[in-house]
Protein backbone atom coordinates (compact mmCIF):
# COMPACT_ATOMS: atom_id res chain seq x y z
CA UNK A 1 0.00 0.00 0.00
CA UNK A 2 0.85 3.79 -1.16
CA UNK A 3 -0.39 6.74 0.29
CA UNK A 4 -0.61 10.64 -1.58
CA UNK A 5 -1.95 13.39 -0.71
CA UNK A 6 -5.25 15.42 -1.96
CA UNK A 7 -1.91 17.88 -3.07
CA UNK A 8 -0.20 15.47 -4.44
CA UNK A 9 -2.91 14.76 -6.94
CA UNK A 10 -3.69 18.28 -7.91
CA UNK A 11 -6.09 19.12 -5.19
CA UNK A 12 -5.83 21.59 -2.60
CA UNK A 13 -5.91 19.24 0.91
CA UNK A 14 -3.99 17.62 3.06
CA UNK A 15 -6.22 14.55 3.10
CA UNK A 16 -4.50 10.90 2.51
CA UNK A 17 -5.32 7.84 0.00
CA UNK A 18 -3.57 4.88 0.80
CA UNK A 19 -3.99 1.89 -2.11
CA UNK A 20 -2.11 -0.14 -3.16
CA UNK A 21 -2.64 0.52 -7.06
CA UNK A 22 -2.64 3.96 -8.62
CA UNK A 23 -6.03 3.56 -10.05
CA UNK A 24 -7.26 3.38 -7.01
CA UNK A 25 -5.78 6.08 -5.39
CA UNK A 26 -7.45 8.34 -8.45
CA UNK A 27 -10.72 7.19 -7.68
CA UNK A 28 -10.31 7.93 -4.10
CA UNK A 29 -9.51 11.27 -4.82
CA UNK A 30 -12.04 11.78 -7.67
CA UNK A 31 -14.49 10.84 -5.23
CA UNK A 32 -13.10 13.08 -2.79
CA UNK A 33 -13.54 15.77 -5.42
CA UNK A 34 -16.57 15.32 -6.24
CA UNK A 35 -17.00 15.49 -2.08
CA UNK A 36 -15.68 18.75 -2.32
CA UNK A 37 -17.38 20.26 -5.61
CA UNK A 38 -20.49 20.01 -3.59
CA UNK A 39 -19.59 21.25 -0.71
CA UNK A 40 -18.26 24.26 -2.56
CA UNK A 41 -14.96 24.21 -0.89
CA UNK A 42 -13.25 27.42 -2.82
CA UNK A 43 -9.72 25.74 -2.20
CA UNK A 44 -10.88 22.55 -4.07
CA UNK A 45 -12.73 25.14 -6.87
CA UNK A 46 -9.90 26.68 -7.44
CA UNK A 47 -7.65 23.71 -7.51
CA UNK A 48 -10.40 21.85 -10.74
CA UNK A 49 -9.93 25.40 -12.33
CA UNK A 50 -6.72 24.70 -12.53
CA UNK A 51 -6.83 20.90 -13.84
CA UNK A 52 -9.62 22.18 -16.44
CA UNK A 53 -7.17 24.95 -17.75
CA UNK A 54 -4.62 21.73 -17.82
CA UNK A 55 -7.25 19.28 -19.60
CA UNK A 56 -7.14 21.97 -22.70
CA UNK A 57 -4.01 20.44 -24.00
CA UNK A 58 -4.75 16.26 -23.85
CA UNK A 59 -0.68 16.21 -24.09
CA UNK A 60 0.06 18.46 -21.08
CA UNK A 61 -3.14 16.28 -19.01
CA UNK A 62 -1.27 12.57 -20.20
CA UNK A 63 2.24 14.23 -19.32
CA UNK A 64 1.14 15.39 -15.84
CA UNK A 65 -0.92 12.27 -15.08
CA UNK A 66 2.20 10.00 -16.20
CA UNK A 67 4.06 12.09 -14.06
CA UNK A 68 1.59 11.54 -11.23
CA UNK A 69 2.03 7.56 -11.63
CA UNK A 70 5.86 7.77 -11.22
CA UNK A 71 5.76 9.57 -7.97
CA UNK A 72 3.21 6.88 -6.85
CA UNK A 73 5.49 3.89 -8.23
CA UNK A 74 8.19 5.60 -6.77
CA UNK A 75 6.67 5.89 -3.30
CA UNK A 76 7.86 3.44 -0.57
CA UNK A 77 5.44 0.47 0.51
CA UNK A 78 3.32 2.08 3.75
CA UNK A 79 4.51 0.46 6.82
Amino acid sequence: MKTMTCKQLGGACDMEFTAHTFEEITQMSKKHGTEMFQAGDVAHLKAMGDMQQLMKSPEAMAAWFENRRKEFEALPENE
